[in-house]
């Protein structure tokens, strides 16, 4: 019989070598679109914006070889950035920043500084000189502090509420339906235009009144989620052993609830961030020199987008990154901890 030549097998390399590789490859171009003088501001965003994907498809399968089939990149990464951007929060008056807000001292500053990421301001500064990255992260600061305020506020009264309407029901459920579904009728930016127009702009009075979007969604939530534990076995078997109505409120039907609220609360904060924002932007919200986000964004008008574009940007970046960070966490949150509530 005629020899038959065996076949070559082409080798390919171990998955795990490809995701190192994915990794570094996207790593090192991230870095070079960022930190590269000599590209013009697109061909460094392209360059950016490509080891960027590279950078999470290595990561992904990284994760995945690690952690298994389950692993999802998207959130990690989300997760991520808020525990970044919590520590610089945190770390603020630690950090070697430039000035922020005092113009006095930026007078012989740069104006309009494009972003350098390895020079004295990293992402640039504004018509006044002062360091963009300094006002993001304080802006995060005002931004985050009035929504997590905000939100723990609408939590708390509107869990509260709706938990005694769907526990009692009838005359207190349908008192507490009406001055909902009245709250809801009001356009959500009417409302705070309305009340930033009767409050002054500080941070305390903003946060109550973004703490109103929240209070329907919570009461309704709270609500539907005690209806459908008000019957269960072990709220009957209290009632049963003379349980008083408050310690079957606090006891048996909260621990149920809380998980609910606090999956939609985590959502509830992008929602607010972003309402600050509009309200900034508008000039109603915190008055500048103290920076947010939307104060921040509102320096790109009268053509300054156009001629420097770093200016909304850098604000807008950091916005959207956070915005889309709480929400990817808060959907995760519900989708685990929600499942038993009733939609109405």
């Amino acid at each position: 019989m005629p020899d038959i030549a065996p076949r070559t097998r082409t080798a390919f390399p171990p998955p795990p070598l490809v995701a190192a590789a994915l990794t570094v490859a996207g790593l090192v171009l991230l870095v070079s679109g960022a930190t590269t003088p000599q590209l013009v501001t697109p061909a460094k965003a392209a360059l950016a914006l490509l080891g960027l994907g590279l950078l999470l498809a290595g990561a992904s399968r990284l994760g995945k070889l690690w952690a298994g089939p389950g692993f999802d990149v998207v959130f990690w990464s989300g997760a991520a950035w808020l525990l970044l951007l919590g520590l610089a929060i945190v770390c603020l008056p630690w950090l070697p920043l430039a000035e922020d807000r005092d113009v006095a001292s930026t007078v012989a500053a740069p104006v309009f500084a494009t972003p350098t990421f390895t020079g004295e301001h990293p992402l640039g500064t504004n018509a006044f000189g002062l360091d963009l990255l300094a006002r993001s992260l304080y802006g995060a600061r005002s931004s985050l502090l009035i929504s997590l305020s905000a939100v723990a506020l609408g939590t708390v009264v509107g869990g509260a509420i709706g938990m005694v309407a769907g526990y009692f029901r009838n005359g207190v459920d349908g008192v507490v339906g009406i001055a909902t579904n009245a709250l809801l009728a009001v356009p959500p930016l009417i409302l705070l235009i309305a009340l930033a127009t009767v409050l002054q702009p500080h941070l305390g009075n903003v946060a109550f009144s973004l703490s109103l979007l929240t209070v329907p969604g919570m009461v309704r939530l709270a609500r539907a989620t005690t209806m459908a534990h008000a019957n269960r076995e072990f709220v009957v078997a209290a009632r049963a052993m003379g349980a008083t109505r408050s310690r079957v409120l606090l006891r048996e039907l909260l621990p149920n609830v809380l998980l609910p609220l606090l999956s939609l609360a985590v959502v509830m904060i992008s929602v607010l961030i972003v309402a600050e924002a509009s309200l900034s932007f508008l000039g109603l919200g915190i008055q500048p020199p103290a920076p947010t986000w939307g104060n921040m964004i509102a320096e790109g008008e009268d053509r300054v987008f156009e001629e420097h574009p770093h200016i909304v940007l850098v604000p807008g970046a950091f916005l959207f990154l956070t915005v889309f960070a709480f929400n990817i966490v808060g959907e995760k949150a519900r989708g685990r901890w929600d499942s038993r509530s009733v939609k109405l």
